[in-house]
């Protein structure tokens, strides 16, 4: 009996301090498109264009460089190969419209 009382013990103090893990799959990719972001400053300066150097491999796409809020003004973020999330994407480049900043993303 004591043994029974020993194991049961050591069972339920063992389950107290096991760690729990959780796995979750998602298959897709989001259908949205991205919320604006208020910005209370004026549009920002024009972006400079470049030839884009070669690409490092073929399943890359080249993001033009932009400014995007930082704060009270905009940042340059220079243009940078990224490598497509799936086939058939392209990127939509960020935009200022009507007074909001808009984020860029991959749409197909």
């Amino acid at each position: 009996m004591k043994s029974k009382l020993l194991v049961l013990i050591l069972f339920t103090g063992a389950t107290a301090f096991a760690a729990h893990v959780a796995v979750g799959i998602a298959v897709g990719y989001p259908a949205y498109a991205p919320a604006p972001v208020a910005v209370y400053a004026p549009p920002p300066p024009s972006p400079a264009y470049y030839a884009p150097p070669p690409a490092p491999g073929p399943n890359y796409s080249w993001v033009s460089g932009y400014w995007y809020p930082s704060g009270p003004r905009y940042a340059w973020r220079a243009g940078y190969w990224a490598p497509r999330p799936y086939a058939g994407a392209h990127w939509v480049a960020p935009r200022y419209y009507r007074g909001a900043y808009y984020h860029g993303y991959w749409r197909r």
